[in-house]
């Protein structure tokens, strides 16, 4: 069964940067498009960004454009979120998502990963 399991969250304050892993489980992270969502405390889960199988075309909220990049190692079966410049209102629990293309990925998620809490002090 194919799992997707968060790492890196944690305290930053704003300005400052973290890096979120998600390893993925199972053989088809080679074929699935991978993204990642957060939720803040009393807010709906929103998407961020978005990665094609081959990681050649990424795709962003606008909230987090330019600031934000999301990459995949296939050789690790992992997917990455590199967050810079990071605002108080970045602070969420931050989900890793994976689907069979990027419209999927965006709206309704195949397979979550269990979250990691990102918070970011002002």
């Amino acid at each position: 069964q194919v799992q997707l399991v968060e790492s890196g969250g944690g305290l930053v304050q704003a300005g400052g940067s973290l890096r979120l892993s998600c390893a993925a489980s199972g053989r088809t992270f080679s074929s699935a498009v991978m993204g990642w969502f957060r939720q803040a405390p009393g807010k709906e889960r929103e998407f961020v960004a978005a990665i094609t199988r081959s990681g050649s075309t990424t795709v962003y909220a606008d909230s987090v454009q330019g600031r934000f990049t999301i990459s995949r190692d296939k050789a690790k079966d992992t997917v990455y979120l590199q967050m810079n410049s990071l605002k108080p209102e970045d602070t969420a629990v931050y989900y890793c998502a994976s689907g069979p293309n990027t419209v999927v990925v965006q709206t309704t998620p195949a397979l979550w990963g269990q979250g990691t809490q990102v918070t970011v002090s002002s």
